[in-house]
């Protein structure tokens, strides 16, 4: 016959199995079902054609990820007119070669990147838990704590010198221009990321360049100092990655953390960011990895963005 349980053990036995059930669909399943997000942005002077932007985040590339170097190969045939990687594309030093083949294919047309802090620094094993202590604190990343201490160093310069010479535009506290084979001219204003406070906003104020045909703002880490900034500076866009769209959602309420000081309501997607009186859009990816050492989802599947920019009413 069976076991019998008494009720005393039945219920935790089963909130354990639930658990563990959650867990491996999270990673085994979920962390695994590539998906394309697909959003419209009224942002385009009257009279300019359409623009389809790619947007690739948060790849958190391991050795051996075979399926989502697939995936990403695969976003080529979107044909986009220009890609932007808002970072983190790394979550382990060896994985650069992986990361170059999986983006190869976007690399043939116009691009700009941003890069993360996990394109600097390996990640590193830490209590979940610490998220919500953090946002409880307000204290993220270095925002408010203590400098890392035996950080491994990723080699990320072989990543950035391949993007430059694929003809992306780095755009670490500079600006930068793509010309779109259309003829069109984008102007770019980036940071480098604020979760380690590497931005430097001072280096790129002023505004948006007013004789290209449209200027975007690029960052990593969405905190609120960098969103006020560009908004105050009346960018119409603004892409950044970093949440992971809250990696691990509850159905019917959505996120928990976005590991910044941005609210949970825009942990991903297009919301509106207002400063000064001031109004810019805002995307967020929720990306399309998780640190090596935390590989769940769950409701919450990795994406990449293809954002269809046209004209503004």
């Amino acid at each position: 016959m069976p076991a019998r349980y008494p009720l005393s053990l039945r219920i935790p036995l089963g909130i354990t199995a639930v658990g563990a059930a959650c867990l491996a669909y999270s990673a085994g399943i979920e962390a695994r079902s590539f998906r394309l997000r697909r959003v419209t942005v009224p942002v385009l002077p009257r009279g300019m054609r359409p623009l389809r932007v790619l947007q690739v985040s948060d790849i958190h590339m391991v050795g051996g990820q075979r399926k989502k170097q697939r995936w990403l190969q695969s976003l080529a045939g979107l044909r986009p007119d220009f890609v932007v990687n808002t970072g983190d594309n790394l979550s382990d030093p060896e994985a650069v070669p992986e990361v170059l083949d999986a983006l190869g294919p976007l690399m043939e047309f116009p691009g700009a990147y941003v890069f993360g802090s996990n394109d600097y620094y390996g990640p590193r094993l830490r209590n979940p838990a610490r998220y919500l202590m953090e946002k409880a604190s307000g204290r993220h990343g270095l925002n408010g704590n203590p400098p890392v201490v035996g950080a491994v160093h990723n080699p990320w310069e072989g990543m950035r010198d391949a993007f430059d010479a694929a003809g992306w535009v780095g755009l670490s506290n500079t600006r930068g221009r793509i010309k779109l084979d259309g003829g069109e001219e984008i102007a770019l204003t980036g940071l480098d990321d604020p979760h380690i406070k590497r931005d430097r906003y001072d280096e790129v104020a002023g505004g948006p360049e007013h004789d290209a045909d449209l200027p975007l703002a690029v960052v990593h880490a969405p905190y609120l100092r960098v969103l006020d900034a560009f908004a105050a500076d009346r960018y119409p866009l603004i892409l950044a990655g970093h949440t992971h769209g809250g990696q691990l959602r509850v159905p019917f309420y959505g996120a928990l953390v976005t590991n910044c000081d941005l609210d949970t309501d825009r942990a991903r997607g297009l919301s509106h960011h207002e400063a000064d009186g001031h109004r810019s859009y805002l995307h967020v990816s929720a990306g399309c990895g998780a640190n090596r050492y935390t590989p769940f989802r769950f409701a919450c599947p990795p994406e990449a963005t293809l954002l269809t920019l046209i004209e503004r009413p």
